[in-house]
């Protein structure tokens, strides 16, 4: 059975599981859950973490000196069990190892660590990634917190809205049918800093942000003043993502993306991979704040 574990202010309630450290609750004090709840019919996720890539592999594999591995869209981490090494009142730290597991699809000798702290009327995110081997290590990471369209009883999907930081000249990219980069833009930007959500934007799948301006993005509704902020400093991509007509909005700040058809093969020739020197180690932030 996954374990879970709460940390709490007097202003929001915070869970994560150890499967996948991933986050499960946002809860305010008045009683709003602000994450998707997982509805196995829907989408069984809460926000999963994205590791060792982001997107899809054309084919689902990639080659290492010499040898080709096989892996699914977004990586393993989001399906593996983390390790709780740290816990506080306010405060979750968990940690993945390299595994059989693991190594079977990536052969690196990795360490990632998730930190998850309160700060006031906020949730701070950190992703820190460790290259422990010889070796340079070709890797992405990027978060997909599934957020609710459901803070009050009769909120309909049509009521929300994305609030940019600054306007966004560029028009999203479309994936294809293969779930692989296209050269297609979806048209959605025509408001500028404004993106509406409706049942039907996301019938092409997910809207890719490449060269984002914006650093932070609000889920606003018309009808009343919530607001819940999400902060994503140096995160290169953003990817917005819902199933169609589901009453939840995944807001993803991405390090990588998909690949396209005509990708190479390499892993360390994947579109927006990170490649660190042994001993380096990266981190990267994402903060969510409610109003």
């Amino acid at each position: 059975m996954t374990a879970k574990a709460s940390i709490a202010n007097r202003r929001l309630t915070v869970s994560v599981k150890s499967h996948g450290a991933e986050l499960c609750s946002i809860r305010s004090a008045s009683g709003v859950e602000y994450l998707w709840q997982a509805d196995p019919t829907v989408w069984p996720r809460h926000a999963p973490i994205l590791f060792p890539i982001v997107g899809k592999l054309a084919g689902d594999r990639y080659s290492h000196d010499g040898r080709i591995y096989a892996m699914k869209q977004h990586g393993f981490a989001r399906d593996m069990d983390f390790n709780l090494i740290d816990a506080t009142r306010q405060s979750l730290s968990y940690q993945l190892l390299p595994s059989p597991a693991t190594r079977k699809q990536y052969p690196f000798a990795f360490a990632l660590a998730i930190y998850y702290r309160l700060k006031d009327n906020g949730l701070e995110i950190e992703y820190v990634v460790e290259n422990r081997g010889k070796e340079t290590m070709p890797f992405s990471i990027g978060a997909h917190p599934g957020f609710a369209l459901t803070w009050h009883k009769d909120d309909r999907i049509e009521d929300y809205f994305l609030a940019f930081e600054k306007s966004e000249k560029k028009e999203p990219r479309l994936l294809g049918k293969d779930h692989l980069l296209s050269a297609e833009t979806a048209g959605v930007m025509k408001e500028g800093k404004e993106l509406s959500l409706r049942p039907d934007l996301f019938d092409r799948d997910a809207l890719l942000f490449l060269g984002l301006q914006s650093r932070q993005v609000s889920l606003c509704s018309r009808h009343h003043r919530h607001r819940l902020t999400i902060e994503f400093p140096g995160f290169p991509d953003l990817g917005i993502w819902a199933k169609p007509g589901a009453p939840f909005v995944c807001i993803e700040p991405w390090y990588g993306i998909a690949s396209s058809r005509n990708s190479k093969p390499a892993l360390k020739d994947k579109e927006g991979i990170i490649s660190f020197l042994p001993g380096d180690v990266f981190h990267c932030q994402v903060m969510i704040s409610i109003d």
